[in-house]
Parts: structure tokens; sequence; C-alpha cells
């Protein structure tokens, strides 16, 4: 198991990941993004005050358009071991709770996510995009995050939007912008 554990880590990863389903295939595709989003690909109405409106939002957006949110950094976490990552022990996301306050509790919050690649694609634009320097210049900080719009199928059981009412629910929503593909700090 070890063994295993540390080829998955240290092994190069495919965009596709390691997910055993074409559902779950395509689904890790999203997540692996690459491309910059075009302007023509942002979706203005996808603001993080419309993201976080209540109600049922399965279908309020479109994981083929990106968009923009401006909002707090309340926490910046390191992501689980996932299929997306070949469940690398050290290739992991990094999700950044957005809010409009910063002391906004969890369930008020947008997660964005850093993924590997958009991690190495800002490395290669000069930025630091690692959880250490993100958790030191985000938060607390007014930021403006882009990235591609996600529904994340695997939380819709533990967001208010969708499980409201569930005990375990630390999210707003199930849609992120994940990955993200720009941020900026506002001050």
């Amino acid at each position: 198991m070890l063994v295993t554990a540390l080829a998955l880590t240290f092994a190069p990863c495919p965009r596709r990941g390691c997910a055993l389903t074409a559902e779950k295939r395509a689904f890790v595709l999203l997540k692996n993004r690459e491309s910059q989003p075009a302007e023509s690909d942002f979706d203005r109405a996808a603001s993080l005050d419309a993201l976080l409106a209540a109600g049922d939002d399965r279908a309020r957006w479109s994981e083929s358009r990106a968009a923009a949110v401006e909002g707090y950094v309340v926490d910046v976490q390191v992501g689980g071991v996932e299929s997306s990552n070949c469940f690398s022990l050290t290739r992991r996301d990094v999700h950044v709770h957005v809010a409009r306050r910063a002391d906004a509790p969890a369930t008020e919050t947008v997660v964005v996510e850093v993924t590997p690649r958009s991690a190495a694609a800002a490395r290669a634009r000069g930025l630091d995009w690692s959880l250490r320097a993100l958790r030191r210049d985000l938060t607390g900080r007014l930021c403006r995050f882009e990235g591609w719009l996600l529904y994340d199928r695997e939380h819709a059981d533990e967001a208010l939007n969708t499980a409201p009412g569930n005990p375990v629910d630390w999210r707003a929503t199930a849609w992120e912008l994940h990955p993200v593909t720009r941020i900026d700090v506002l001050k």
C-alpha cells in the first residue's frame, strides 16, 4: 500500500487523472482544465452574490462558462487526495473560501480552487500560488478571482443550496471556480 501511494505521489498525472468511469473522467477533465477563459467565456451574471443566492442552484450556471468573483478570503485549505490528481499525497488542490466579509462562516462561502496545474501555470508567469503563499497573502483580503465554473457534485450534499438543513453543510453552494485562472488582491 505504501509503495502504491509513493508511486502515485511521484508519477506524472495525466489531465484525465485516475478516474475509472467515463462520467468521472469527464468530470476530472473539467476540474483539470488548462485553458485560460476568453472574454466571451465569462458569464457576467455569475458574481459572488449570485453564486451565494439561496435556492436549489444545480442548473443555475453552466460548466462551459467562466466567472469572476470579488470577495474576502475567509480561509485557505489544502484539498483532499483525489482521482483528479492521481491520488497523490503531494499534488493537491488548494481551496480558497470567499465570502462577502472576512469573518463569514463557511456556510456563507464560495470555494475557488487552485489546482496543481493552475499553480504550475502561475509559477511559469512568476507567481506563487502555493498553499503557504496563498494563505499568507490572501487571508482576510479583498480579492478578485477568475476561473471556470464547475458544479462540484461530490459536495452537493454538503451545501446549503442543495442540502438545506444538513448538519454537515460546510459551504453555501456546490458551484465553484475550478480551476482558478487569475487572482488579484484588491485591498
